[in-house]
């Protein structure tokens, strides 16, 4: 049952995947990017990487959709449409037929014979685990609570750090386009004022014109 569970959820990732690519709406490929995360989310959740998980549902599919519908408030919705270039689909697709062949040679998902679980650092993380920390069940979570909470900690403020800067960049240009359309209005107004002003002088032109011609 979790190996169909697990097919499925990479169907849906491929699907999902190729649509964003070949959408030009961007809200939608925005949108569909977050689910795209949801799905990772399930499938790290499968593979017993709760922390991942929670990572990729929070960062992935929270705080990145949002940031990505934040710039789209202040850019176009559509994408241009672009002429296929050969070169970079090239490469991209031998990287990633390079980065599949790389996997061929390793081991099996939970096998004991994996590098990490030789490890001589392997087995006094495991009992050190387990006997410290016996209220929580999963040995990743207590790995990265507490032998890696510095680490742990680094990371959150890296991205609280990036999330700050980017919502700081969206504000400081949010307030950009309304003064320079203030300013535009202020052109257009004075330009209104000139036009009248030309056109009055016209007419008084004329009638003196007209006044003339009658004396």
């Amino acid at each position: 049952m979790t190996t169909f569970v697990v097919l499925v959820l990479f169907a849906l990732l491929l699907c999902t995947a190729i649509v964003v690519a070949r959408l030009r709406d961007l809200f939608a490929a925005a949108m569909l990017t977050g689910i795209f995360s949801l799905l990772s989310a399930g499938l790290f959740t499968m593979m017993d990487a709760v922390d991942v998980a929670f990572t990729e549902a929070a960062v992935g599919a929270g705080v990145s959709t949002i940031l990505m519908l934040g710039t789209l408030s202040m850019t176009a919705r559509r994408e241009d449409q672009q002429p296929l270039r050969l070169l970079p689909l090239i490469v991209v697709t031998l990287t990633g037929g390079v980065l599949v062949w790389g996997t061929l040679d390793m081991p099996a998902f939970g096998s004991a014979a994996a590098a990490p679980h030789t490890h001589p650092l392997y087995a006094g993380f495991i009992d050190k685990s387990v006997h410290d920390f016996e209220h929580i069940p999963n040995i990743v979570t207590i790995i990265l609570a507490s032998f890696r909470s510095y680490d742990t900690f680094g990371e959150t403020t890296v991205v609280f750090a990036a999330a700050v800067g980017v919502f700081l960049l969206l504000g400081g240009r949010k307030s950009a386009p309304g003064g320079k359309s203030e300013a535009i209005g202020e052109d257009a107004g004075s330009l209104g004022s000139a036009e009248e002003a030309a056109r009055d002088a016209a007419t008084l032109s004329d009638e003196t014109s007209a006044s003339g011609s009658e004396v």
